[in-house]
């Protein structure tokens, strides 16, 4: 059985974006969010908006590994959704900042070494 972010097509690079909704009424659940958005951050995630964190992979490998350790620190109340797009999906995002339409963000240049 093959792995849902197989990619017969060889090597490809793809955008991971984690979602999440993490409450925030206790000194405890705010303690969790910020550990959570700190881990992110310090595992190459950027924020793409509020509660929305994007980071590029080199693979979809790559990302699954991203997907499991991040996965594996989300605290106990709340819901975190990762979402795999490739780099073409990713380069058709709109993005409208008040009336005016901001252009995507660009693909990294360099190539990731691991």
């Amino acid at each position: 059985m093959t792995s849902p972010i197989y990619n017969p097509l060889g090597w490809k690079t793809v955008w991971l974006i984690a979602m999440f909704d993490l409450p925030v009424d206790t000194p405890a659940q705010r303690r969790a969010y910020a550990r959570f958005r700190k881990d992110l951050l310090d595992d190459g995630f950027t924020m793409m908006q509020y509660s929305v964190y994007q980071r590029h992979c080199a693979s979809p490998e790559n990302a699954a590994v991203h997907v499991q350790r991040n996965g594996a620190r989300v605290p106990a109340e709340g819901e975190v959704r990762f979402m795999i797009i490739t780099d073409k999906q990713f380069e058709k995002i709109v993005t409208f900042v008040g009336r005016k339409r901001k252009a995507a963000a660009p693909s990294p240049s360099q190539l990731e070494f691991f």
